[in-house]
Parts: structure tokens; C-alpha cells; sequence
């Protein structure tokens, strides 16, 4: 089989590939390294080698997707692989043991390619956090793929890997997925280990797919989740997950958030999440306005409680333990200085948010309201999933941005995030998929839309099941206009 019909597969297609016999697990490992090794976006911050592809993995496995390659977001533990969370801190640090999402796909005989690119601590919403340098967006090279998991989308938006891992705080597989056209699915909170993942904010991160349409997502979902014994928040999902199959998407009812969608989104944007909610009615589905009354405070929640919650987790970063060290006279010294030089800019500012939030005389007017509004989040999405089976908004209020267009204004940066937070904070799960394309505003060629679907806790396969006929009938082509491909 030539190689440009092996690249143009997609996953799903290549494991039947391979169990038919049409191509080997070795002819697929080797066209798959051979197109990350040439990568000219920075999506990748270590690349495998054949040998080390297929460490730990079985390759005597009969699972539906052995033989076909992924690549991991930076954020997993990888026993003997450079690890380092896009982080000088973490330079050079190679763990002793594999992450559960990682070490289950290696189980599944599925080599690595190699570890993706981020946001600094996945601290960010645009991948220019990263100390390594910013991915860049296969569509338009000036701008940015997203963030945090702006590598993993990138490899896959850019043809140099056919799936990858991801993880999600408050967007970070489900906004580069809308910024690169890809799918982006970030599963119910508890659902897949976090074991092994370097922790941002342990009550938001969760580790999800990244994947050129759903029925892949379906695929990789199933699997990484399930019950982890190493990681006592994890639950799985019941029954598991299946290949999505549904034609249409009559007797289903979704839910616009009017408090949610106001100001603040680009026209473009606007224009193609209309013509999607159209072919939502067209395909059978209902579509109402629902309440999420404190959705619009998700934000500035979020950005009290994940910071604080960094400030603790970061706190291991010390100098003495692992990652790098600056000697000095004292413990203190060598403390600031590590940890002075060791972490980027926006890490520092979120440590320090987090670490004022959390201080005496100011933890209940921060972190306690903050806790207080995530309560009335999750009470809003319980009221509005008993009106309807699906909330749905655009995944992003723009498309992907310049580099450095925001770099100077955090608060804009935060703003990317406005869409996808609130999902986040109720720990449910959602998808992001492809839905369009729209012009940057102020001008310039057109760039990828998202279009987000949310679902009650643990509803993923129902979600999956919308989402995989919404993505047949909008028919999205994500090669048309892309770059570097």
C-alpha cells in the first residue's frame, strides 16, 4: 500500500487495515515515525525510534487497534522518556513508570510515536507557554494550534500522527481540537486514570483523544477508560464504549445557554454555529434555549480554583527532588532561585494567584466563592440536562488567533476558554468536531470552527452517537486549505 494512502486513513481504518493483512504493524510504525521525525510544526518535544516505539508494547495483543501508532501529550509519565511538561524544571527528567492512559494503549499494542508539545504545566490556551517554543497551526503557521494539548492537535491536524492523547482542565483538548479542524473529546471527570499525569489541578484534569473524526475518538476512548486502583477518583465508564453508528438524531433534544452565548464571539464564529444548529433540526433533533445561569462567572471560578490548586501540586517543584537544581548557600535561596529559573511566566502568575487565593484572611472571599459558584454550575447543567439531552455552544468564540496576538493580555487569553470552562467545572463530558470554517476577525483566510456537545456525567456514548451523525451530514473535508500536509 503506498504511503499516502496509509497517512490519508484514519485510525479507525488502519487497524482494519492491519488485521486484514493489507499492510504490517511495521510498514504502518515505520511510514508513521518516518512523518513525525520530518515534523516542522514543534509538535513534538521528543520523537521515538523504532525500538523505543514499541518499549512495553504488545505487540502479540488482538485488541481493535493494534499495530496503529500514537502520539502522547508531555504531560504522561513515560518510564526511561524524556518527560518534562514543556517545562525547564522538568528538563531532562525521565520517570521510572508509565502513566495508566499511556501504559494501557502499549497493552492494546499500540507504539508511541512520541511526546507532544504544551503549554507550560498545560497552563495556557494557545501552546506559547511551552519553554520549548509554540506548535504552530498546520492550517496557518502564524497562528496558534491551541492550548494546552496544541501539540497533540497540531500531529494530528498535520498529518504526523494518526491519533493522539490529550488532557483537559478547562479546554485543552476540546479548544485546539476547534482551533486545528480535528475532533477533541473530553470524557467525564473519573472515567480514564489520571495516574501518571503530571497534575495541573486535580479536580479538573482528565485525559482524553485528539483524533481525525469521532468513530476514532470512540475508539481510542475505549481503550484508556475504566476503574484504576492507582487512582482513587476513577470510576470508568459502565457498560464501556462502542463504535458510534447512529444515522440521525431524531427524538433528540439540545440546549442553547443563552446566559453563555452573549458578547464576545466572533461574527464568523457566530454564522457557522447557526448553520450547525440548522442541520441539527434537519437530521431530526429539537433544539430550545436552556438557563445556565452562572455559566458566565465559569471563568473567573476557574481561574481562582485551578490556580490554587497548581500552587499546591507545583509545590514539589523544589530543586531537591527531581528536574533541575541551582545550588546555593541556603535551602531558601536554592528554592527561589530553581523555581525562579526553572518555571515560565505564566506559571509563575498562576502559582501566585493561587497561592493569594488560598492565603489567610482571603481563602473564603476567593477560593470558597469560587467553590460556592462551581456548586451552582453543576446545579445548572443538572437542571438544564432534564430539559434536554445535549447542551450546545461553539467550542471556541474565535478562530485560531496570531502568534502573540494575545501573549500580552492574559485576561483576552483566558476568554478562549469561555466556552469550554463550564463543562469543566460540572465534570462532564464533552466533544468538540469540526463544524465549518470562518475568517479571522479584522480579515484573513479562513480558519477551522469547533462546535461543542455536552452530555450528563458518564453519558459519553450518547454523545458520541450525536456527535458521529452531526459529523456525517456537516460533511467537514479537514484537508481543504491545509497547510503543510
Amino acid at each position: 500500500m503506498p504511503d499516502s494512502d496509509l497517512k490519508a486513513a484514519t485510525a479507525a481504518e488502519t487497524a482494519a487495515l492491519i488485521r486484514r493483512g493489507e499492510v504490517s504493524a511495521g510498514e504502518c510504525l515505520s511510514t508513521w515515525l518516518e512523518q513525525a521525525s520530518a515534523d516542522e510544526l514543534n509538535a513534538y518535544l521528543w520523537t521515538a525510534d523504532e525500538a523505543a516505539a514499541l518499549d512495553g508494547v504488545d505487540q502479540n495483543s488482538k485488541s481493535p487497534v493494534t499495530g496503529v501508532p500514537v502520539a502522547i501529550k508531555d504531560i504522561f509519565c513515560t518510564r526511561g522518556v524524556p518527560t518534562t511538561a514543556a517545562s525547564k524544571i522538568l528538563e531532562g527528567y525521565r520517570p521510572p513508570y508509565t502513566a495508566t492512559a499511556v501504559r494501557r494503549l502499549a497493552a492494546a499494542g499500540m507504539p508511541m510515536l512520541g511526546k507532544t508539545n504544551m503549554d507550560e504545566f498545560a497552563m495556557g490556551s494557545s501552546n506559547e507557554n511551552s519553554a520549548y517554543g509554540p506548535a504552530l497551526n498546520p492550517w496557518d503557521r502564524k497562528r496558534v494550534p491551541g492550548g494546552s494539548s496544541g501539540g497533540s492537535a497540531a500531529a494530528v491536524a498535520g498529518g504526523l500522527a494518526p491519533w493522539a492523547l490529550g488532557t483537559d482542565t478547562g479546554g485543552s483538548i476540546r479548544q485546539p481540537a476547534a482551533l486545528c479542524g480535528i475532533v477533541g473529546l473530553k470524557p467525564t471527570y473519573g472515567s480514564v486514570s489520571r495516574y501518571g499525569m503530571i497534575a495541573f489541578a486535580s479536580s479538573l484534569d482528565q485525559c482524553g483523544p485528539l483524533t481525525r473524526d469521532v468513530t476514532d475518538a470512540a475508539l481510542l476512548l475505549s481503550q484508556i477508560e475504566g476503574r484504576d486502583e492507582m487512582d482513587s477518583t476513577s470510576t470508568g465508564i459502565e457498560g464501556g464504549i462502542s463504535l458510534p453508528s447512529a444515522i440521525g438524531l431524531e427524538g433528540l433534544s439540545f440546549g442553547i445557554p443563552v446566559d453563555l452565548l452573549g458578547e464576545g464571539m466572533d461574527p464568523g464564529v457566530r454564522a457557522v454555529f447557526d448553520q450547525t444548529v440548522s442541520t441539527i433540526e434537519g437530521l431530526g433533533g429539537s433544539v430550545r434555549e436552556v438557563r445556565l445561569a452562572h455559566a458566565s462567572h465559569g471563568i473567573s471560578a476557574y481561574y481562582v480554583l485551578a490556580p490554587a490548586e497548581a500552587s499546591t501540586n507545583l509545590s514539589r517543584y523544589d530543586g531537591v527532588r527531581y528536574g533541575i537544581r541551582d545550588s546555593n548557600r541556603d535551602l531558601a535561596s536554592m528554592y527561589e532561585i530553581t523555581r525562579g529559573d526553572g518555571f515560565g511566566a505564566e506559571v509563575k502568575r498562576r502559582i501566585m494567584l493561587g497561592t493569594y487565593a488560598l492565603s489567610s484572611g482571603y481563602y473564603d472571599a476567593y477560593y470558597g466563592r469560587a467553590q460556592r459558584v462551581r456548586t451552582m454550575i453543576v446545579r445548572d447543567f443538572d437542571a438544564a440536562f432534564g430539559q434536554v439531552d445535549f447542551v450546545i455552544t461553539p467550542t471556541s468564540p474565535s478562530v485560531a488567533f496570531g502568534l502573540g496576538e494575545k501573549t500580552l493580555d492574559p485576561l483576552t487569553m483566558y476568554m478562549s476558554d469561555l466556552f469550554t470552562v463550564p463543562m469543566s467545572l460540572a465534570g462532564v463530558p464533552a466533544i468538540s468536531i469540526p463544524s465549518g470554517m470562518a475568517s479571522p476577525e479584522g480579515g484573513g483566510e479562513k480558519m477551522p470552527v469547533g462546535f461543542q456537545i455536552a452530555a450528563p456525567a458518564f453519558g459519553e456514548q450518547g454523545l458520541l452517537e450525536a456527535a458521529f451523525a452531526l459529523e456525517a451530514a456537516l460533511g467537514f473535508d479537514g484537508s481543504i486549505g491545509r497547510e503543510g500536509r
